[in-house]
């Protein structure tokens, strides 16, 4: 199993989410699953790729150009693939992977999990998608996901497009469960 891993680049966050995402990436080493991530070298990503590593496991980033040009890539990542922007790196990441994990992070992993559910709202994502949910993080995106239900935005059906998880551990135990939400998505897409 590859899973496909978004999270913060920011090296100002709180300690308890590094550990949070450095036992995550040990756990998914030691359970022998491949790991994709967005290549960067700090934050939650660098801390997920160097758990990865330290464990003996494999772990692919997918970088744009520019962010390389930048320097922000992590240097042990012995396989990198450089796209030539932000829309071809998340393409290469949901190909490459047969389930979506979303650490606490900014805009650009908020846009990498909604981009992922909106794509398994139609069909053309069918892995799981995984919330890890640090220390209530996402507590309001998951109210407002609650929100777009009640107000007739999505489906309730549509809440089975994805999973909470409160600890790294949890997160290994669903992505064991085999992912059954919806034979036909797209019947259910129209509201």
């Amino acid at each position: 199993m590859t899973v496909c891993v978004f999270a913060s680049s920011s090296s100002r966050i709180d300690n308890c989410y590094a550990i949070a995402a450095s036992s995550l990436g040990s756990l998914l080493a030691r359970a022998k699953m491949d790991v994709v991530f967005g290549g960067g070298g700090i934050g939650l990503m660098g801390r997920l790729a160097d758990a990865v590593i330290e464990n003996g496991g494999r772990i692919t980033g997918v970088i744009p150009s520019f962010m390389k040009d930048e320097g922000w890539d992590h240097f042990a990542v012995s396989k990198m693939i450089v796209t030539s922007d932000m829309a071809e790196r998340k393409k290469q990441m949901f190909a490459m992977s047969d389930a979506v994990v979303a650490l606490p992070g900014g805009v650009g992993t908020l846009e990498e999990l909604t981009e992922a559910m909106t794509l398994k709202q139609f069909g053309l994502y069918r892995g799981s998608i995984i919330i890890l949910n640090t220390l209530n993080f996402y507590k309001y995106f998951i109210d407002f996901l609650e929100h777009m239900v009640s107000g007739h935005f999505l489906r309730s059906e549509h809440k089975g497009m994805w999973e909470i998880a409160n600890s790294p551990e949890e997160v290994i135990e669903l992505l064991w469960e085999k992912d059954g939400w919806h034979k036909d998505p797209r019947s259910i897409a129209r509201i």
